[in-house]
């Protein structure tokens, strides 16, 4: 039977895709493991950010607005976990989908392309967090996750905006746009391939 999922009025424009029904039944059907596996997107979302900020140790700016990112990441990795405790579960490890990995080979080795395009992937999978978090906080009949969802999309969309302003403020806006848009399309290649695992970015 086809179910009519609720889904956000708007979006972040510069995905190239929506995520398929398939994964909305597949999230909703497993509420713990994509709680689990966000709480690992939370983690490693702070540790991009730290990341970056020890590679580029000497860019303008880019610390003291790295910084408040992976703080704040850092926080919503401590609620999650709070809230599993509260649920009667614990954080444990999960096979990660192919998401992260694939879209790290897209990153080019050489200099200022490799900036370009770890801000740029990096605010993508932000992208796709709020768009998939914003279904959740839709269709979840689970109170506590609801809410929880619905207290993290504006900072899933903002740091999407951060890491796009980074690329702008360093990048020509007709670079910059390019780039994204390739990497966006492939950033949906990957989606589409099958890992049926209940994950974020399954």
């Amino acid at each position: 039977m086809l179910i009519d999922f609720k889904r956000p009025t708007s979006h972040i424009k510069y995905l190239s895709s929506l995520s398929s029904v398939k994964w909305i039944q597949l999230a909703l059907s497993h509420p713990i493991d994509i709680l689990i596996d966000h709480a690992h997107c939370e983690r490693k979302a702070a540790g991009v950010a730290i990341q970056l900020m020890f590679r580029y140790p000497s860019e303008p700016g880019l610390a003291e607005v790295l910084s408040p990112i992976a703080r704040e990441e850092l926080e919503h990795f401590e609620k999650i976990l709070y809230l599993l405790r509260d649920l009667g579960y614990s954080l444990k490890a999960l096979k990660p989908p192919p998401y992260g990995g694939e879209l790290a080979k897209c990153i080019r080795k050489d200099e200022p392309n490799r900036m370009l395009d770890s801000f740029l992937i990096a605010g993508l999978i932000e992208a796709r967090s709020h768009e998939r978090l914003s279904l959740l906080a839709l269709n979840s009949e689970h109170k506590s996750l609801k809410l929880l969802y619905e207290s993290l999309l504006e900072s899933e969309a903002r740091h999407f905006g951060i890491y796009w302003k980074l690329a702008q403020n360093k990048f020509s806006k007709e670079e910059t746009y390019q780039r994204l848009e390739e990497l966006s399309k492939v950033e949906t290649k990957i989606l589409s391939q099958t890992f049926s695992l209940p994950r974020v970015h399954s």
